[in-house]
């Protein structure tokens, strides 16, 4: 599963074209996306992040935004909705289970954020999934 999230999160980085001014240095982009991607089923503090990055808060949320397009926030709830796709379509993990896995409070935040980043519920789209898998397979 870890391969599964880590290719997903290498699929969302998009490279920012030329020079990179003012955003994270590449070791530290790494890092601190590793450190991410080995908790994101825990409660994760930009502060501890930015801790991580021997950075004050203010300035590792402005690299790394400037980095990756995406406050520290977003890019790690973009993750755990990646990882909750994953999840979805590769186990038969209950929509609770799966929500805990992916750090999120509770089902119901789970599937508020799913919904936001999506445009479909998560039990929707497990069973839009699961069909277009059994027509592909026919």
């Amino acid at each position: 599963m870890a391969h599964f999230q880590q290719n997903a999160a290498r699929a969302t980085v998009t490279p920012a074209p030329g020079k990179n001014t003012g955003g994270l240095s590449p070791q530290r982009e790494r890092l601190v996306k590793q450190l991410i991607l080995e908790h994101l089923g825990e409660t994760l503090e930009v502060t501890e992040l930015a801790k991580a990055c021997a950075l004050s808060r203010s300035h590792f949320s402005r690299a790394f935004k400037c980095s990756t397009g995406l406050s520290p926030q977003d890019w790690i709830r973009q993750q755990r909705i990646a990882r909750a796709k994953l999840l979805i379509q590769h186990t038969d993990l209950s929509l609770t289970q799966i929500s805990l896995e992916c750090g999120f409070c509770d089902q119901a935040h789970f599937c508020h954020m799913f919904t936001r980043s999506e445009g479909i519920n998560p039990f929707a789209w497990r069973c839009r999934t699961v069909r277009s898998v059994r027509h592909a397979i026919s």
